[in-house]
């Protein structure tokens, strides 16, 4: 019976598996065996198909039933939880256990020992164009034989998961005919293991593979707990180009005699290369091998086993489409010359990633800005928002002053564009039209062209024809909404495509000062109030159009003094202030006789952005909050303007002043949401001035200090009792991959972070969820 169930496609190795097989093995288990038929190293294993999974049902006579509870129980939770309790108290049939626990001894006995093995679920219906059920169902690892069968049932209970069910009710997809595989493969017991790309990462050339590397489990490197070791290798002569070893202070393996996986120290091991050079090519050669196949850059995870001998310890676990560099418009091809002979002028903070070459142009007043010419790399003391016009032409941007929430590098992100602040002295060292690099991937400015542009230019399609349901089925579903930060509307449509659940943060300001450009109070003077009423529409409709029908949350203007009245006609109603970063700011500007009518021009942009132009996907968030109060009247000016709270229409604030987190339960009663802003936060709880460099380098402006934490906890468990979310649009979750995992742990309910790093955060989020999802079930 055994061998009939072999051959009756109830259990088959991982090599007899293709692309096409879905309906047989599931997503992930046709796409593993998609990778060896073309000799791609996946570690060893076999799958339970669909098929055993309808035989195991009928076995039982559990159809009716399953579908009985999914038709009369509404509650997703409890017809989850019923529907559990019915498949895991069934019994495999026993043919159907024995080909089980024959295939894994077979499995077992041709690698030499008793192997722990990764069960993984693999649903039917992962790949269809418009749906993507990755992460909802369960995977166990580190399973011994004795646990085999009883995860197994597991994971078929977990196509049953009440997010699962919820996510088909939504696509109209009949839950009773979803089957699921089960992959069993073989615990890589790793040494090493990391990621790579099949272009650079930083800079979107594709003349290189970039691999970066940690010892132990992947997860150090995936969920950003260490900085890899990297290497850099030319596809063209596979030999490595640049080796980077990096301090990596931590390491995660198994351990067996706790049947866990366990986080240590490193001592001497932490400075030394975590891969060698033959594994790296070895990896390389893969990679080319799998870029080659699919026909578009990509996206690896790898190991390497220590129980096992060079090349056969290389494995491939998971490649995907890379899609940042591919679904950007087409670009220059660029080669890398050596850096190591170049003169270093000067360093500072790698405030966003990349590398750019050309000529340097040291601008201290915007208004001597007039010959800046598009490439140059701008070089400045700081810069704001009159500014932006300069930064979205500019190659590279080099600062004196700033941290890493400066104006410089939160613009500098958002448009992609390399960027090094804090230097203090780049405007002195750096000689205006000399040609220089900045590697803002390390924070260093380097004498000379390293970056060549070739002549020809090379198209690379949008996403490489890929859909974005498709695309969106490559990475994780998260049961923590991943928003995106933006300003700029003229840049949506580049990253339109990303997989994020909504703009969590538009801001208005680069609209009014790139679009408007006049003070609102001036063009009420002069009589042309819906110049910008219609600018400011136009903008927010932009975005909302573009990404519709995701939510877009719309920050109501935030300037402070200083810029506004770099406005046209500014001087004339701003007044000058000591510290305009605690002064005449947010909700106290909207109630004020002085601003008030300015703030209804705001308002009545956003009603034409919903009503006229029928965008209900626009929701609005009032910043820098002091009082309930002062909110409260605030509030009551947006509603005599015809906005009012509704099931289509969240009104959210921005959680900056301490106040608000002390008030929580009473700011709840008068709004629907809250986002952190953990810049303003962190510079409040802790007094200090966010852009001082000298208390920056102190460690002392520190957004994972425990005092801003316990804030951001507290503030979500207090809403949650009201039934309110809680966001953050801060550059916390964005630059410290821990406060990402400690937010999530404290239940928060969104996380919104810059373009550049909205995959990474998804994937993140996605591995803490699990993480809390297994420690709860062990």
């Amino acid at each position: 019976m055994v061998e009939q169930l072999l051959k009756g496609d109830y259990i088959l190795d991982i090599s007899k598996l293709r692309k096409d097989m879905i309906e047989l093995a599931g997503g992930k288990g046709a796409n593993l065996g998609e990778l060896v038929s073309f000799d791609i190293r996946v570690p060893p294993g076999f799958v339970i198909t669909s098929k055993a999974y309808y035989y195991f049902i009928s076995y039982n006579s559990i159809h009716e039933k399953i579908n009985e509870i999914l038709v009369q129980e509404k509650d997703s939770e409890v017809a989850s939880s019923k529907i559990k309790e019915i498949i895991l108290s069934s019994p495999i049939p026993k043919d159907l256990e024995e080909a089980i626990l024959s295939t894994y001894d077979e499995l077992a006995n041709k690698i030499g020992k008793e192997i722990l093995v990764a069960v993984r679920s693999s649903a039917t219906a992962e790949d269809l164009a418009n749906a993507s059920f990755a992460g909802q169902q369960d995977t166990y690892l580190n399973v011994r034989r004795n646990e085999l069968l009883n995860k197994i049932k597991e994971v078929w209970a977990s196509l049953f998961n009440a997010r699962a069910i919820e996510y088909r009710l939504a696509k109209g997809i009949d839950s009773t005919k979803v089957g699921i595989a089960v992959i069993i493969q073989k615990m890589v017991n790793s040494r090493s293991a990391g990621v790579m790309f099949t272009l650079h990462p930083a800079t979107g050339d594709t003349n290189y593979i970039v691999i970066e590397s940690s010892w132990g489990l992947g997860e150090t490197v995936v969920g950003g707990k260490v900085t890899p070791d990297e290497i850099v290798i030319e596809k063209s002569t596979l030999k490595i180009v640049e080796k980077k070893t990096s301090h990596k202070n931590i390491k995660i393996f198994y351990d067996p005699n706790e049947n866990t996986n366990k986080e240590v120290t490193l001592g001497k091991e932490a400075d030394e290369i975590s891969i060698n050079d033959n594994e790296a090519i070895e990896l390389a050669k893969l990679a080319l091998k799998i870029e080659k196949h699919y026909e578009r850059a990509m996206d690896i995870e790898w190991a390497i086993d220590s129980d096992l001998s060079f090349p056969d310890n290389v494995f491939i676990v998971q490649a995907r489409p890379e899609t940042f560099w591919s679904s950007r418009k087409p670009q220059t091809t660029q080669t890398t010359k050596e850096i190591g002979e170049r003169k270093i002028l000067v360093k500072g903070l790698a405030a966003s990633p990349g590398i750019a070459s050309g000529k340097a142009r040291v601008i201290l007043e915007v208004k001597d800005a007039k010959d800046f010419q598009k490439g140059d790399i701008l070089v400045t003391r700081m810069t704001d928002p009159d500014w932006v016009p300069v930064m979205k032409i500019a190659s590279g941007i080099v600062t004196d002053e700033g941290g890493i929430t400066s104006h410089a590098a939160i613009v500098s992100r958002e448009l992609g564009i390399p960027a090094i602040v804090g230097t203090k002295e780049g405007t002195k060292v750096i000689k205006d039209g000399e040609e220089i690099t900045v590697d803002a991937t390390r924070g260093v400015v380097y004498e000379g062209r390293i970056i060549e542009e070739k002549k020809e230019e090379k198209a690379t399609e949008s996403v490489q024809g890929l859909s974005r349901d498709t695309l969106l089925s490559l990475y994780p579903i998260t049961g923590t909404k991943i928003y995106m930060n933006l300003g700029q509307p003229d840049i949506v449509e580049k990253y339109v495509d990303l997989p994020f659940d909504g703009i969590g943060l538009m801001r208005i300001e680069f609209i009014v000062s790139e679009w408007v450009k006049y003070h609102p109070l001036y063009l009420i003077k002069t009589g042309k109030p819906e110049e910008f009423v219609n600018k400011l529409a136009d903008g927010v409709a932009k975005v909302a159009s573009a990404i519709y029908p995701r939510p877009v949350v719309v920050r109501f203007s935030d300037f402070k003094t200083n810029e506004y009245r770099g406005l046209i006609g500014g001087e004339e109603f701003e007044p000058e202030e000591r510290n305009p970063m605690l002064g005449w700011r947010g909700v106290s500007r909207y109630i004020s006789s002085q601003y008030e009518p300015a703030f209804r021009l705001e308002v009545k942009a956003i009603r034409k952005v919903r009503e006229e132009m029928g965008l209900k996907n626009v929701w609005v968030m009032f910043p820098f909050v002091r009082t309930v109060p002062e909110l409260k009247k605030a509030i009551k000016i947006m509603e005599d303007e015809g906005l009012e709270r509704g099931s289509d229409f969240k009104v959210w604030i921005m959680a900056e002043v301490p106040s608000v987190i002390i008030l929580a339960d009473e700011f709840s009663k008068i709004i629907d949401g809250f986002s952190i802003g953990s810049n303003d936060l962190a510079q409040l709880t802790l007094g200090v001035d966010r852009d001082s460099e000298i208390l920056g380098r102190m460690g002392y402006y520190d957004e994972r200090n425990p005092a801003v934490l316990r804030s951001m906890r507290n503030l979500i468990k207090t809403a949650h009792k009201y039934g309110k979310t809680v966001s953050i649009c801060g550059q916390a979750p964005s630059v410290y991959p821990e406060v990402a995992e400690f937010l999530v742990k404290s239940g928060i309910d969104s996380i919104s972070v810059n373009p550049d790093t909205v995959i990474y955060t998804r994937r993140l989020v996605a591995s803490v969820e699990q993480k809390l999802i297994l420690n709860k079930s062990r």
